[in-house]
């Protein structure tokens, strides 16, 4: 019996130490990158690329998460802050293809098609960033997203060197913030992490034709 409960404190420790780390790194990716993160009037130079983050899609349109990234990026190209777009998002499936629905949406709102690229196999955060490191490892980003989900993608950004800056889409509400709110909690550890490992992506270069 005393084992037992010998035991159980032991846990109940690794439980109270693993909140507590869980807690610093989060807030440690939220502070890192904090001064990353402005709007586009403070930007005093002309990027060379806006990557926008993949969302949902729904129907063959962009949710209205998407939407916002998507008319962010757009604000940003016509006030020149950057001279081309890359969107990464998911097209693992035939039927399930966020990057055509990304390119379609900003051809109609007038961007040329010759300055949008495409990452087909930008499965996750860390994947779109960790591909985005291979092809533009030279150039200057903007990475458009909501506000809530920047921080993270900065910190990947920035464990690849990459010169990355923020500018958070439009702030909307959307379904489902609380449980979205969990989720990038513990993706902000799981990327920390990512972000030490340096895993390879599910698909390379050779694999999947990005532009």
């Amino acid at each position: 019996m005393k084992k037992i409960k010998k035991f159980l404190v032991y846990l109940c420790l690794l439980g109270i130490i693993g909140i507590f780390m869980s807690c610093f790194i989060n807030e440690w990716v939220l502070q890192s990158t904090s001064k990353q993160i402005l709007e586009e009037s403070s930007l005093q130079e002309t990027y060379d690329y806006i990557l926008v983050l993949g969302a949902a899609v729904w129907q063959n349109e962009p949710s209205p998460m998407l939407k916002d990234r998507l008319d962010k990026a757009i604000t940003l190209y016509n006030e020149k802050k950057a001279t081309k777009i890359l969107v990464s998002g998911d097209h693992r499936e035939e039927d399930y293809d966020e990057v055509n629905v990304m390119r379609r949406y900003l051809i109609k709102k007038g961007i040329p098609a010759e300055d949008i690229f495409m990452d087909h196999a930008g499965l996750s955060t860390y994947e779109s960033i960790y591909r985005t490191k291979e092809f533009l490892e030279d150039q200057k980003i903007i990475i458009v997203t909501q506000k809530y989900h920047l921080p993270r993608a900065l910190y990947i950004a920035n464990s690849f060197h990459l010169k990355a800056v923020g500018i958070p889409a439009k702030e909307t509400f959307y379904k489902g913030e609380f449980s979205r709110e969990c989720r990038e909690f513990l993706a902000r550890n799981k990327d920390f992490v990512f972000s030490i490992l340096k895993p390879n992506p599910t698909y390379n270069e050779e694999e999947i034709s990005v532009f």
